[in-house]
């Protein structure tokens, strides 16, 4: 079994649409393996929810599960990656 290049990032979510929340968990679920923890955060005063998703997974898994959210309506989606890169 040939090792996989992997990177961690953290991507952050603002939720302003509460009906794509399904659609995001599904995505977020299809993504799961990768998950290495999930924070959320209600903001009652600006109507928003603040997510923020550490994940350890391949490039392209990373950039895929970000432009997926992304397309979601009322949802804004930036990730950030880190330096470390490992073999999986």
């Amino acid at each position: 079994m040939e090792a996989m290049e992997t990177r961690i990032a953290v991507i952050g979510i603002i939720v302003e649409d509460m009906a794509s929340v399904p659609k995001l968990n599904a995505l977020l679920h299809d993504y799961s393996q990768y998950v290495i923890g999930r924070m959320g955060l209600p903001y009652q005063k600006r109507g928003v929810h603040i997510i923020s998703v550490a994940i350890d997974a391949p490039q392209d898994a990373i950039s895929a599960l970000s432009g997926g959210i992304g397309r979601l309506n009322g949802i804004s989606v930036k990730t950030a990656y880190s330096n470390v890169v490992s073999q999986s």
